[in-house]
Order: structure tokens, then sequence, then C-alpha cells
């Protein structure tokens, strides 16, 4: 499901326009005020309309118009690429060219693949850099045919108001106030095979832009029914991998198959929830780091100690100080 306020910001760029945005809800079956969240279809439906009346994919955010067509010669672009990298890197020279701002950047360094979004002048809204990363990862994800997970995501922009729907949108930790727009991934994703034909992609423009909202979303499939489960239970009673399976009722060989597809493993899914726990207790309890690692099921708080390192940088007492510092 999509967020209202996804909505709204979607409107917003109607109305920038000088489009009155009442026949834009109408053709997307939307009713007048949009106060719950929509289906992808639904908004989908919405991106369409919008881009039909203004003749832009992009919702007038860039630089300059992306003219309806674009998105599919984007896709001829990438298509027979070969590599995740190569279509990676065709795809921003592609979006560089008709937009022109914001300009995108494929930078690999310590083990990230990192797209940079360079502004030629002033901050972008929250609204158009999220879209941005919704083609890019869209395409990327549909190419290998599996979700790719996210590291981290940062925006140059300000914190919006109501910001809660990014974090749970690309399930990665989310940085608003950074020095450049940027999303980052494993690096290892980048020598994936892309293994898409003609027909695929007829199939994939057809249900475009809903498919790559709700396809490869984080809170979207097997993966997302896993960590609801988990997130009901201490870590300290997480079942193991082959009674998961017995839970899903999956043979274990299916449910490892399938993990795989939406970019994931079981381990791995653990280890994300158990970062989102350590972050929420070290920046709003008051428990010892000692505490913290017990609470998240490690036997030795060192074995915490490295594995937090690994997922910010930091060492967990470091992480608090910096989180109560004051901006």
């Amino acid at each position: 499901m999509i967020s209202p306020q996804f909505v709204e910001e979607a409107l917003d760029s109607a109305r920038r326009k000088g489009l009155a945005v009442e026949p834009l809800l109408a053709a997307a079956g939307l009713p007048p005020v949009v106060t719950e969240s929509v289906s992808a279809e639904r908004y989908g439906a919405l991106w369409l309309a919008i881009a039909g009346a203004i003749d832009d994919e992009y919702f007038g955010l860039g630089g300059r118009p992306m003219p309806l067509g674009s998105f599919t010669l984007l896709c001829h672009c990438v298509l027979h690429a070969g590599s995740l990298e190569r279509a990676l890197r065709r795809a921003l020279r592609f979006l560089s060219l008709v937009v022109g701002d914001p300009r995108g950047e494929l930078v690999v360094a310590d083990g990230l693949a990192q797209i940079l979004l360079h502004d030629a002048a002033e901050v972008r809204s929250p609204f158009a850099y999220r879209t941005f990363w919704i083609i890019v990862h869209g395409i990327m994800c549909w190419l290998v045919g599996r979700r790719i997970p996210l590291r981290l995501v940062d925006f140059r922009c300000a914190q919006p108001v109501q910001d809660a729907d990014y974090g749970r949108f690309f399930g990665a930790p989310v940085r608003f106030g950074q020095p450049v727009s940027r999303l980052a991934f494993d690096e290892a994703f980048l020598t994936l095979p892309t293994g898409r034909d003609e027909r695929a992609m007829k199939q994939f423009l057809r249900a475009a832009p809903a498919n790559i909202l709700v396809r490869y979303r984080y809170d979207a499939g097997l993966v997302a029914n896993i960590r609801a489960r988990l997130r009901q239970q201490s870590p300290l009673s997480w079942p193991s991998f082959e009674e998961m399976a017995r839970q899903l009722r999956l043979p274990e060989s299916t449910l490892r198959h399938r993990l795989h597809q939406e970019g994931h493993n079981f381990r791995a899914i653990k280890d994300d929830i158990r970062r989102g726990l350590a972050i929420d207790h070290l920046v709003h309890g008051r428990q010892s780091v000692n505490a913290i690692a017990s609470d998240l099921g490690f036997a030795e708080p060192s074995a915490f100690h490295r594995a937090f390192r690994k997922w910010t940088g930091k060492s967990p007492a470091a992480f608090r100080r910096l989180a109560a510092a004051p901006p």
C-alpha cells in the first residue's frame, strides 16, 4: 500500500503545473480527498494520469521533462546489457541525458555500490529523490528477477514532517540533511546477469509503474511474512530455519529458493531486525549495551559489538553518544 502522503506529493506536482487534481484522481479511481493508503495499482494509475497531463513521467521534478515513452526507451536501453552494473550505468546515462538534473553516478567503494544524485542547483524535495530511486531500483530488480536489498538511503533535503513511511518503504536506514543523496546496496549484486527478453519486457511495461511500486518493495511477499512473525517474538525465542519452514508449511529447499528470489536469506532477515531493535534501544532506551546484547540474543557482548560495527560502522556506545548529541 502507498501512503496518502505520497499521493499528496504527487498531486502537488500537478498543482504546480496549474492542473485541477480532481479529474486526475477520478481517472485513477481515487476519491477527491485521499486520507488512507491506496493500492500500488491506484497510485500507478495516478502516476500515469499526471504524466499524461503534463507530458512528463518524472512529475516535472527534473531539469528537463521526461516525455511520455521515456521509461519504455529506458527499458530498451538496458535490456541486453548483460550484467547489472552495465545496465545500471546505461540507465543513469540515459536519465542524465533525458532529465539533465539530477544526474546519477555509480560509485563502488568499500563493498558498497552507491548511486549518488548530483543537483546542479537547489536541493530537491524528498518526493523527487524518492521517485528517482523507485524508477532506478525497480528496473534493477526486474532485470535480475529478484529484490536487491538496500543498505542505506540518504536524502540531501531536510527531513519531512511525516517521514516514517520512507524507512518502511525502502527497508533500510534513511537519513535526511546529508551532503549528497545516495542509495547503496552490496557491491556483489553488480555482477548478477540480466536475463530478460523482449517478451518479458512487454509484460513488465504493461504493469508499470504499479509493479515497481509493489513487487520489489521491502514489505511485500514472503520476506514480509517472516519479518512479521519474528517481530511478534523476542529474539531469544526466534525459531530456527527448519522450524520457520514448518510454520510456513514449506519444504526447506522451497523456502530457501523463494527467499533467494526476493534477495534475502533467513539469517539476513534476522540480522536486519536485530539491527533495527539495537538502534531503537540505543537511541530511545536506557539499557546498558551489555543488556541490549543479551536481549537481542547475542551470546557475548563482544559479538554484539562486532555485529553493530558491521551494520553501522560505529560501536554501540559511539552510536548512542552521537544520537544523543545536539544537532
